[in-house]
C-alpha cells in the first residue's frame, strides 16, 4: 500500500509539473520578457520623442505632458500584452478601460476642452509669456501658459487665471506681437481758433519727440467738423514699448502748448435760449 501511495504521489507530482508548472513557468517567463522588452522599446520611443521635440523648440511643459501621455499609453499596451501571455482575458479588460475612459471623458468635458485649447496655444503660440494681450474677456500681461489655464497680470497688478477654452475659442488681440504700434489720438480745437496754426503746432510737437518714428510717417489731418469743435486725428508710429508713454505725454503737452499759444480746446456745451412772451 505504501508503494502504491508512493507511486501515486510521484505520478501526481509529475503530471502537475508537466500540466501546470512548466506551462505556467514558461508563460510567466515570457510575460516578464515581454514586459522588459516593452519597457526598453517605450524608453527608446520616448528618447526619440524628446530629441525631436528639443529640435522643434516646443514649450517644455507641453513636451513633458505629451511625454507622460505617450508613456502611459505605451506602457498600457505592454501590460496588456504581458497579461495576455499569462492567459488573462484582456478583451474584457480593454472593454472595461474603454468604458471607464468614456465615463471620465463625459464627466470632464470642460477640462478636456481646456486641455485641448492649452495644447493648441502651446503649439501655435499666438502669444508668449510677457506679451500684453486681450483674450478670454480680459486683458493683461501673460505670465504663464498652462495646460488647462493661462495666468495673466492686469495693469493694476491683479492676477487673472483664464481657462484656455475661453481664450482659444474667441478673438485674441496681441498688443506685443509687433515691434511698432500706431498711437491714435483725437485733438479738438474751437471753431474760432487758427486751424493751420494748430496743425503746424501738432506737427512740430511730433517732430520734436524722439520716440516717434519717422517711418511710417505720422498723420495729422482734420477728421471731423463736430458739434462744438474741429477735430484733428493725430496718428504717430512708435515702438511698442513707448506706446503709453507717448500717448500720455503727448496729450498733456498738447494742452499746455495750446494754452500757451492761445488755441482753445472746447468742451461740450449747449446754448439755451429763453423766449419771454409779452403779457397782455
Amino acid at each position: 500500500m505504501e508503494e502504491n501511495l508512493s507511486l501515486f504521489s510521484a505520478s501526481d507530482v509529475e503530471r502537475y509539473i508537466n500540466d501546470y508548472a512548466i506551462p505556467w513557468g514558461i508563460n510567466i517567463a515570457m510575460a516578464i520578457v515581454i514586459y522588459i522588452i516593452g519597457r526598453l522599446v517605450v524608453g527608446i520611443i520616448l528618447s526619440v520623442f524628446r530629441r525631436v521635440m528639443a529640435k522643434s523648440k516646443y514649450d517644455a511643459m507641453l513636451v513633458d505632458f505629451l511625454e507622460a501621455i505617450i508613456s502611459a499609453v505605451l506602457m498600457l499596451f505592454v501590460i496588456v500584452a504581458s497579461l495576455d501571455q499569462l492567459g488573462v482575458d484582456t478583451t474584457s479588460l480593454v472593454a472595461i478601460l474603454g468604458a471607464a475612459g468614456l465615463a471620465i471623458g463625459l464627466s470632464l468635458q470642460d477640462s478636456l476642452k481646456n486641455f485641448a485649447a492649452g495644447v493648441m496655444l502651446l503649439v501655435f503660440k499666438p502669444f508668449k509669456s510677457g506679451d500684453f494681450v486681450e483674450a478670454g474677456g480680459t486683458a493683461g500681461t501673460v505670465k504663464k501658459i498652462g495646460i488647462f489655464t493661462t495666468t495673466m497680470t492686469s495693469p493694476d497688478n491683479k492676477e487673472i487665471i483664464v481657462p484656455n477654452g475661453g481664450i482659444y475659442g474667441g478673438n485674441i488681440t496681441n498688443f506685443s506681437a509687433k515691434d511698432t504700434r500706431r498711437v491714435d489720438m483725437v485733438v479738438g480745437i474751437g471753431y474760432d481758433a487758427d486751424l493751420l496754426k494748430a496743425k503746424n503746432i501738432l506737427l512740430e510737437m511730433i517732430a520734436a519727440d524722439d520716440r516717434i518714428l519717422k517711418d511710417p510717417a505720422p498723420t495729422v489731418a482734420v477728421a471731423e467738423l463736430a458739434d462744438s469743435s474741429v477735430n484733428f486725428i493725430v496718428r504717430p508710429w512708435v515702438k511698442s514699448a513707448d506706446f503709453w508713454g507717448v500717448k500720455f505725454d503727448f496729450t498733456e503737452a498738447v494742452k499746455l502748448r495750446f494754452d500757451k499759444e492761445g488755441i482753445s480746446i472746447p468742451f461740450p456745451q449747449m446754448d439755451v435760449h429763453l423766449h419771454k412772451e409779452d403779457s397782455e
